[in-house]
């Protein structure tokens, strides 16, 4: 992993930090699960549904996915709709199948 520059070890970590909270991890791989059933984004209010946690505790969490580089967000009216970074997932993916 020394072929990573200091821009991009940062960067991992903060990913890699903003997934260590489990919210924050069940909403990424709920956003991956979707993406693979062919569903580009979810809504704010799916979120709070199927994690069954307040929305101020959401926004909290998608501030930091977002802060972290892990996801998108756009203000679709009323709406929040919300979808995986492809540039982060693939440095992600990248990362985990290097070979040591």
């Amino acid at each position: 992993m020394s072929n990573l520059s200091a821009i991009e070890r940062e960067q991992l970590a903060k990913a890699f930090k903003a997934l260590s909270a489990p919210n924050r991890l069940a909403m990424y791989l709920d956003l991956l699960a979707q993406e693979e059933t062919s569903v580009a984004h979810c809504r704010l209010g799916d979120l709070i549904d199927r994690l069954e946690i307040g929305a101020p505790t959401v926004s909290h969490h998608l501030k930091e996915l977002v802060n972290a580089g892990l996801i998108e967000v756009q203000r679709d009216g009323k709406f929040i709709r919300c979808r995986l970074n492809v540039a982060m997932r693939a440095r992600l993916a990248a990362f985990f199948s290097t070979p040591e």
